[in-house]
């Protein structure tokens, strides 16, 4: 047991709090005891049973729930920076998909490289992950789009996850896009999903959810609608990538199979943010990749004035976001979609929580959760997001232990 005392600022998060409200205390401490939260509040109140144990001086910073990544592509072969030359020229997402390059680029890398090779590289990510604060990450595979490459994928993320202390939520996103080989035969690649891989990967229990990315040149509604209706009956959650380059009918499809999440959601309109709203599903803005690939950002203030929870991730991958800085998404989503700091803080913690089925365990900072903190070198929030550096975090603690000691 030990006790975090002097804390400038922290943030409750709770999982019931209306999105704007980040529970905010000031002059405040925590009690861990046994991997969990056992007490939080005011400094002044501390019950006397705490005051003999171990207390860790904050020095006045901001302490936070364990930053969630809500929405990664982590397991990845090569990158992609010959786009990023290629977009600033002029060349479109989809224009660059249809010369060979984008995802196609990265199913070729990620089935050329073995299992090992995969792991090193997400290795390495992780370790710049968690010392952002960051401590628990989803992660889709869908740059294999094969039986053999889509499993590999999977199975990296099963070994990392007893690897490191950032807990790993993996996603299969074998529906991303129709590998080449199945051009000229889609019925194939569908029934290759529903028949064969979503059955085996549910009863492997080798992932969380199932995603299906709904644009042009990758699923249409129906498509996606069999893969995760086939996906729900195999005891998989179910997310949708929605909406991303254009108006779809993505969110309504999401709110229709009561998706945990839809994801990208930037042309979203208002009959889909009202069926969002309506299902409860969360909307996870990705910021990011609307800076590098120059289009809108979502329409977060719609979103939440209709009741819409609204999270904040990464979509960390080679191509479209290749940066697994969450908090400058952070700060991204408030100078770009008009969120304040305490609705960014929330859309990284209890809402990020709540878009991968954990809100009751992970993202809040309330007693029998678990004891999953960041400390921040900042005095609040609001400073916290105004002011961005490299690395504000100075502290991280994943199950009440220290993975990245106080500095």
């Amino acid at each position: 047991m030990f006790v975090l005392r002097n804390i400038g600022q922290l943030a409750i998060c709770s999982a019931d709090a209306a999105q704007q409200d980040a529970g905010l205390i000031g002059a405040a401490a925590l009690v861990i005891e046994d991997a969990r939260i056992a007490w939080v509040g005011s400094e002044l109140a501390l019950p006397e049973r705490y005051t003999s144990h171990e207390s860790i001086d904050c020095r006045q910073r901001l302490v936070v729930p364990g930053l969630i990544d809500c929405h990664t592509h982590l397991c990845f072969g090569g990158w992609r920076g010959d786009e990023f030359e290629m977009r600033l020229q002029g060349h479109s997402y989809q224009d660059i998909a249809a010369a060979g390059g984008g995802i196609r680029s990265t199913v070729a890398a990620t089935r050329a490289n073995s299992a090992e090779q995969l792991m090193e590289k997400a290795l390495c990510s992780l370790e710049g992950i968690l010392d952002l604060g960051v401590t628990t990450l989803e992660c889709k595979s869908g740059y294999g789009l094969e039986q053999t490459a889509e499993l590999k994928q999977l199975q990296v993320y099963r070994q990392l996850n007893d690897l490191q202390a950032v807990e790993l939520i993996p996603t299969f996103l074998g529906a991303h896009m129709i590998p080449d080989e199945y051009q000229h035969d889609r019925e194939a690649y569908i029934r290759l999903l529903c028949d064969i891989l979503i059955p085996a990967i549910g009863e492997q229990q080798l992932a969380k959810f199932c995603d299906a990315f709904v644009e042009e040149g990758a699923f249409n509604i129906e498509e996606a609608r069999k893969i995760l209706n086939t996906a729900k009956a195999s005891g998989l959650g179910v997310k949708v990538h929605a909406d991303q380059l254009s108006s779809g009918g993505g969110a309504q499809l999401a709110a229709d199979l009561g998706a945990v999440s839809a994801e990208h959601l930037e042309y979203a309109d208002p009959e889909g943010i009202e069926a969002l709203a309506l299902a409860g599903t969360v909307a996870v803005s990705l910021p990011l990749a609307s800076l590098y690939l120059g289009e809108r950002y979502i329409p977060a203030r719609d979103m939440l004035s209709a009741g819409v929870r609204v999270a904040v991730a990464t979509d960390f991958n080679p191509g479209s976001a290749p940066s697994y800085h969450l908090p400058l998404a952070m700060t991204l989503a408030c100078l770009n979609q008009k969120m304040t700091p305490q609705e960014v803080l929330m859309g990284v913690t209890t809402v990020a929580a709540r878009a991968i089925s954990a809100e009751q365990r992970i993202g809040s900072l309330l007693p029998g959760y678990d004891a999953d903190i960041a400390i921040i070198d900042a005095p609040s929030v609001n400073h916290w997001l105004y002011h961005f550096r490299a690395n504000a975090c100075c502290g991280v603690i994943k199950s009440g232990n220290w993975e990245r000691n106080l500095c």
